[in-house]
């Protein structure tokens, strides 16, 4: 069976996911006490299956994981219905369609700004790093304008969400466990103080909207108001990193690949970040718990125990994807759940889609010959899969 945390199978999962989906149906991993859906059908019916639910569980001592618990247990990813169905509701109504496509001339001015900086590197004969310079700081920039944090307290951001994501790993150590606790006090806090400021004097940014928006005389309260926007970077960002890294690397290790994007990235931009998303996913575990006795692929799963969809497996599922181990930047269609599906299909993806629908043929048409300057550097997770570091010359 699969050890989660051996460095070979993080540096490449793929064949042992490949091996595991033979089975045809959800296996029980021992050392998880979880069942395991690697193939499409079965870790696209754990999402959607009203028996199972994302149902968290306070870590305890509660008195040390307080304000992480709630951080959880508050969030729209962490809830079911009935409550899920009024976070969501209240939440989609502030974070619309119109709030988002409103972000455009934002991204593209982060966008500028970003890549003005790495020009400076690219004229001084310097190499530059995809993650550190570009997709890091992106997606971070994009959320904090959107929730109206200040440009000067950007750089807290990123580390507080580093932390606090390192516990959806499997096992995670005692250090991580601390870092987090520490992280998410600091970021609620942080959120809080923000979100009174707003209630007072609001102003054009989410939190304001979050603050004061209201269906059937329902708000959020301070609690679901607070875990919303740390779910918002949490989520928002580790995935973008992580989707548009793993997916540069990919096509640029690849040079047919490597050719469509830089003859015509426009072109293919829509179909490439699917690719991206499909290809090397960027998040490979999302477990749920059986509410009742349930049924899914064949085996039963009795009530409390768990079931996770391998996402990273369902997208190179053989009986869904046409040379599923091949990168294709002009796949279509692509049935990717690289974004979740049903009720917790990711709030998020049409923002995470306009980013690097902006960002990636804006690199492209900057510097078409770029290229790997080195071996790229991988985390050392397989929840969360992306790279610490790659360098790129231009």
């Amino acid at each position: 069976m699969i050890d989660f945390n051996d460095p070979a199978f993080v540096a490449d999962p793929y064949q042992a996911l490949a091996a595991l989906r033979l089975h045809g149906k959800p296996v029980w991993h021992e050392e998880m006490q979880m069942f395991l859906a690697p193939c499409h059908s079965d870790a696209n019916d754990v999402f959607r299956n009203k028996s199972l639910g994302r149902i968290f569980k306070d870590k305890t001592p509660e008195f040390e994981w307080e304000t992480f618990n709630w951080l959880h247990s508050d969030s729209i990813l962490d809830s079911e219905p009935p409550k899920h169905t009024r976070l969501r509701s209240l939440v989609a109504k502030a974070f619309n369609r119109n709030k988002i496509e409103g972000m455009r001339p934002a991204i593209e001015r982060i966008t500028q700004e970003l890549l003005d900086a790495i020009d400076e590197k690219v004229k001084s004969g310097l190499t530059f790093d995809l993650i550190a310079d570009y997709a890091e700081p992106l997606p971070v920039k994009i959320i904090a304008d959107l929730l109206g944090f200040p440009e000067s307290e950007e750089h807290l951001l990123r580390p507080w969400s580093q932390s606090i994501v390192k516990m959806y790993e499997v096992n995670p150590s005692a250090q991580y466990q601390m870092e987090a606790k520490k992280a998410a006090s600091e970021f609620a806090q942080y959120v809080r103080d923000l979100a009174e400021q707003r209630k007072i004097n609001p102003g054009q940014d989410l939190i304001s909207d979050l603050a004061l928006v209201e269906e059937n005389g329902e708000k959020l309260n301070s609690h679901e108001l607070v875990a919303t926007c740390v779910l918002l970077l949490n989520a928002g960002h580790e995935a973008s990193v992580n989707a548009f890294g793993n997916g540069m690397v990919a096509a640029l290790q690849r040079p047919d690949q490597n050719a469509l994007l830089r003859n015509n990235s426009r072109a293919v931009t829509d179909t490439a970040l699917e690719e991206f998303m499909r290809f090397d996913a960027p998040l490979h575990l999302f477990e749920r718990t059986a509410s009742v006795d349930t049924t899914l692929g064949g085996v039963k799963i009795e009530q409390g125990q768990k079931i996770a969809a391998l996402i990273g497996s369902a997208n190179r599922d053989e009986k869904v994807f046409e040379n599923p181990d091949e990168m294709d930047l002009t796949r279509d269609p692509n049935p990717h759940i690289g974004f979740g599906a049903g009720i917790h299909f990711c709030l998020g993806a049409p923002l995470a889609r306009l980013e690097m629908g902006v960002s990636l043929p804006a690199l492209w048409e900057k510097y078409p010959d770029m290229r790997l300057a080195g071996e790229p550097v991988r985390r050392p997770t397989f929840v969360l899969r992306g790279y610490e570091s790659v360098a790129i010359s231009a």
